[in-house]
């Protein structure tokens, strides 16, 4: 009966009481999920748990009834995945944390060349992060943080194009890392070396 039938349908009847219809969804999607989540873990069991969890979720995003259908079931699943996936590599403490020193450079853990799945997944996400976080920068400190980093200018580039000396440059730089270090810490985000 459920063969031919759309996400949504399959949705908008689970939701109505038809407990089969979770059945179908799930059977439907198992084997690309199942598939995505061992491809990015590499082992059969936690994949079963991370794929269990992942429902547990859905379902419970039905019955509380937030889903908001927009005919992108699959994709919103996957997000849930992959976030589960992140969570697994932080809960088993593979990504290793950052323990403070004065010569890290935040920066550093964006230009691994060779990465696998699942430090891309974990480089991605850390890329996301600092993005929010260095919007949060004075304007003045984002401005000298992103030419010297994105645009690898000389801090005598910087001082030419804001018009400020060497030395303002090099302060605006320093304090941009440490207030990006402060908002790290506050905002607990954990990057890899």
């Amino acid at each position: 009966m459920y063969t031919t039938i759309d996400d949504a349908t399959l949705i908008r009847s689970y939701i109505s009481g038809d407990e089969k219809a979770i059945e179908k969804l799930i059977e439907k999607h198992n084997q690309r999920l199942s598939s995505y989540i061992y491809s990015k873990v590499k082992d059969m069991s936690v994949t079963e748990d991370i794929f269990q969890d992942t429902f547990i979720k859905v379902i419970s995003t039905f019955k509380r009834g937030t889903y908001n259908e927009e005919g992108k079931f699959l994709p919103w699943v996957m997000r849930i995945a992959h976030n589960l996936i992140i969570d697994h590599f932080r809960r088993n403490k593979r990504m290793p944390k950052y323990q403070g020193n004065k010569e890290f450079n935040i920066f550093s853990v964006l230009t691994d060349d060779k990465l696998n799945a699942e430090r891309q997944l974990i480089k991605d996400q850390i890329d996301q992060d600092l993005e929010v976080l260095i919007e949060q920068l004075p304007k003045d400190q984002l401005e000298v943080l992103r030419m010297r980093i994105y645009q690898n200018m000389s801090f005598n580039e910087i001082a030419e194009n804001t018009e400020v000396s060497i030395n303002t440059a090099l302060g605006r730089m320093r304090y941009a890392l440490i207030n990006l270090r402060k908002l790290i810490e506050k905002n607990q985000i954990v990057l890899t070396n």
